[in-house]
């Protein structure tokens, strides 16, 4: 595979990382980081021995493709740019502000035949690695993410800072359409809502509870899987992943720890415990080393621009209802 040439744009706290992982990626040559604060770029060009660019047209001039590390509001105009001048892109999830934007790059690539991967890096958290190769069917999900405050996110409401990275891995696993949402938060500390909930339905009658907090006490990224004989645990903190499963008795095709039987005669079951095996991986790097791939193979992204306007469209209904009951309670008080 040959090496593909790749700049990052925006040198913050992820963008560092961008650049300290593509160094460690063997077909990725990097070729320079840029930042709108050129003070910020040289000092990240500095700590990690490569090139700092003063305008972000020369990076793009000796690039195949650019990581958009920026904030989220400058997204779009940073990808556009960079799809117009023919490279390949990977953006920081949310990929846009808006649905519109968002719509607009994927058409800009198409158009330019450009790949777009977006930056969901839970979908490959070693805890959802270490189900691939499960029969994932679930008819209700819960998630809880949260986290303690930190001023670096809150440029977004926390569905598109946090809580995105939970739709889109729902969205990848119920393979059915939305047919309702209903969803409720608050402002705390921020001028956006900083904690959120809610329930999304799916047509094929799957449930999702989602739970997104940025002012908690503790961490906590967990997602709980129910299915048909199975329920599955997955914590991203830890990157592990707990299976209990309904099984026939007598059943010796899965090495795993008994809790014995429920059940009598035609309908026992016994039930047992796994442990999924997880990869040992920095999820980042394995998230971009895919995506230097995808470019060199000119093969489709994992979490292609497609991917990310579906989860955005969602993250943005959630929000909007977010905003309409808030609304009702402002109406409410003020009476």
């Amino acid at each position: 595979m040959k090496k593909v040439k790749i700049g990052v744009v925006g040198t913050g706290h992820l963008g560092s990382l961008h650049v300290k992982m593509l160094k460690n990626i063997e077909n990725a040559e990097l070729v320079g980081v840029y930042d709108s604060s050129y003070e910020k770029s040289e000092t990240c060009a500095r700590e990690q021995g490569v090139k700092n660019f003063a305008r972000e047209t020369d990076l793009f001039a000796g690039c195949e493709a650019v990581c958009i590390a920026v904030t989220t509001t400058a997204h779009y105009e940073v990808a556009s740019r960079a799809l117009a001048a023919g490279l390949d892109v990977f953006i920081e999830k949310p990929m846009t502000a808006t649905i519109e934007e968002g719509e607009k790059l994927v058409a800009l690539a198409k158009r330019n035949g450009r790949l777009i991967q977006v930056g969901h890096i839970e979908r490959f958290n070693p805890a959802i690695l270490a189900v691939e190769g499960y029969n994932l069917d679930p008819k209700f999900i819960q998630t809880d993410r949260l986290a303690q405050f930190n001023p670096r996110g809150t440029d977004v409401a926390v569905v598109l800072d946090l809580m995105i990275h939970d739709i889109d891995i729902i969205l990848s696993l119920v393979k059915s359409e939305v047919v309702k949402i209903d969803a409720s938060g608050i402002p705390v500390v921020s001028p956006t809502s900083d904690i959120a909930n809610c329930r999304i339905e799916f047509a094929n009658g799957a449930v999702a509870v989602v739970t997104a907090s940025r002012i908690s006490q503790k961490k906590m990224r967990k997602m709980r899987l129910f299915q048909k004989d199975n329920y599955i645990t997955l914590d991203f903190i830890t990157g592990t992943t707990e299976i209990y499963r309904l099984i026939s008795p007598g059943d010796t095709s899965i090495a795993a720890f008994s809790f014995g039987t429920i059940g009598v005669g035609d309908n026992a079951k016994s039930v047992i415990y796994e442990q999924a095996e997880a990869p040992k991986i920095n999820a980042l790097e394995y998230e971009l080393s895919l995506f230097i791939k995808a470019v060199a193979m000119r093969q489709p992204p994992v979490v292609s621009g497609e991917d990310g306007l579906k989860a955005l469209k969602v993250a943005h209904q959630i929000s909007e209802k977010i905003e309409e009951s808030i609304r009702k309670i402002s109406q409410s008080e003020s009476r």
